[in-house]
């Protein structure tokens, strides 16, 4: 694999990390939200990922092998049940008074966001190291 092609490779795991993130976000934003358009409690969101080969338009010119990368397979919403907390004088709240909230648990979330940004953070590292070796690279070539 080339160095060019690593570069890909860390940038697609970027892009997946920050999405992860957006959705993590989201779902710590939504956390007491009771009603949405589509009715009822907010449903937390978790981003599945898959592999991808990497192309570059100049692939086919090099005959280089380009790595396999990652990308956002889906965005799957959490079809558990709802939590119900009695509060009668909800306005969102049933008949016999309980309201329905999502079913997430905010220390989950924040230590999945943790996760998130030190991935990304490690493909900010990979790259970083890639350009080093690349700029030492045309250091001996002078």
């Amino acid at each position: 694999m080339s160095l060019f092609s690593s570069l890909q490779v860390s940038a697609s795991g970027m892009t997946a990390q920050r999405t992860r993130a957006e959705m993590l976000v989201e779902n710590m934003a939504n956390a007491e939200t009771t009603r949405t358009p589509e009715g009822g409690p907010y449903r937390r969101k978790d981003v599945v990922f898959s592999t991808q080969m990497q192309t570059s338009p100049f692939s086919a010119v090099f005959q280089n092998e380009m790595g396999m990368g990652v990308e956002v397979a889906d965005v799957v919403r959490d079809s558990s049940a709802p939590d119900l907390r009695y509060q009668p004088g909800h306005p969102d709240a049933n008949a016999q008074g309980y309201v329905a909230y999502p079913k997430m648990n905010p220390a989950e979330e924040m230590v999945d966001l943790l996760s998130a940004s030190r991935s990304y953070q490690a493909n900010v590292s990979a790259i970083s190291a890639v350009k080093d070796m690349i700029n030492r690279s045309l250091d001996i070539l002078k």
